[in-house]
């Protein structure tokens, strides 16, 4: 008896310091996201769940602006405060890649997420990339499009400082035979600018049969577009993420679809790796991975948010998804939120 109640104790300690482990780690989450974009509010959620679940803190920094230079002095500052971990965007794999192999090199563990492909993850020495492949997610909706017919669209990019967006573009134009170049209308992401900019352009090209927005902060103003030039439900128009105003535009259809790269997940799982490396001492981000997918705490949180995550060998992929008129009624409930 006494054997097994030493073993219990053995067990319970060990227990116990595993979790300590995790407990008293500091990670730091660096962006390209300017201030504003409802789209970062979600992956916030995600780092703030992750947080809890695992009992551990993290510094979320991001140039106000969206001025690269910005993130990379974000960068230079986490890897001088040696964070036990950094998650970071790939904005632009030139711009990051300095500081992010600096950190790398001093030994602390890195995962990219959102921005940037799994191959500049491996380049700059990450851990893992964890994001929705940009090429793969236009392709994708551009194959939707050409089944309905579309030949010609403006891809409106809010966002042409991250080098990684124009995939969206490109994918898309692909999929229906167009030159994604042509097509491309930089519009930066004030919102007037986005509307007047969208007017114009379409004022301009009447043939043009589709609009794709890249984000929630061209989405929105380029509908207002649309709509003054007495388009709205009859121009075939499509964004990448979710904001509230376009879900009430797939309900009443007049917008095709959203993509949905899971924002909520891009900043979970990240966090909830970087905290169980912590925890076990360890770099081994497969293992990492199968313990994140046996975890109740996690497996309750996607089941509840209906959240897919897909864990590929070469990284985690969070996207794309497509909310259409089917299932924006699931999505909206949990809009701005987790989804």
């Amino acid at each position: 008896m006494k054997r097994v109640a030493r073993l219990i104790v053995a067990v319970a300690t060990a227990a116990l310091s595993l979790s300590a482990g995790a407990a008293g780690a500091r990670f730091a989450v660096i962006s390209h996201a300017p201030d504003g974009d409802p789209f970062w509010n979600v992956v916030k959620n995600g780092i703030g769940d992750a947080e809890k679940d695992f009992g551990v803190s993290v510094d979320y920094r991001n140039p106000p602006n969206g001025d690269l230079a910005d993130m990379v002095h974000l960068l230079q500052q986490a890897s001088a405060r040696n964070y036990d971990g950094i998650a970071t965007t790939i904005a632009d794999f030139d711009v990051v890649n300095g500081p992010v192999k600096t950190i790398v090199a001093k030994g602390i563990p890195v995962i990219t997420f959102n921005s940037g492909t799994t191959k500049e993850n491996d380049t700059l020495g990450g851990l893992l990339h964890v994001g929705q492949p940009e090429y793969v997610a236009g392709k994708e909706a551009g194959e939707r499009a050409k089944a309905a017919g579309i030949k010609r669209f403006l891809c409106v990019n809010n966002n042409a400082t991250n080098p990684t967006s124009f995939d969206r573009c490109r994918g898309f134009a692909d999929a229906i035979g167009a030159d994604f170049k042509k097509s491309t209308l930089d519009v930066g992401n004030d919102p007037t600018v986005v509307e007047n900019k969208v007017f114009g352009a379409l004022h301009e090209h009447p043939d043009t049969q589709a609009v794709l927005a890249l984000g929630p902060t061209s989405a929105v103003p380029a509908l207002r577009a649309v709509e003054k030039l007495g388009l709205l439900g009859k121009i075939y128009f499509a964004t990448f993420d979710l904001t509230p105003e376009v879900n009430k535009q797939i309900a009443a259809g007049t917008v095709a679809f959203e993509i949905d790269q899971q924002p909520y997940l891009q900043g979970y799982i990240p966090v909830a790796l970087l905290a169980i490396m912590s925890r076990d001492k360890s770099h081994d981000i497969h293992k990492a991975i199968a313990t994140l997918q046996a975890n109740p705490q996690f497996q309750q949180r996607v089941k509840t948010y209906g959240l897919e995550p897909r864990f590929e060998a070469t990284g985690v992929d969070t996207g794309p998804g497509f909310v259409t008129r089917d299932n924006v009624g699931l999505v909206e409930k949990y809009a701005g939120q987790y989804r």
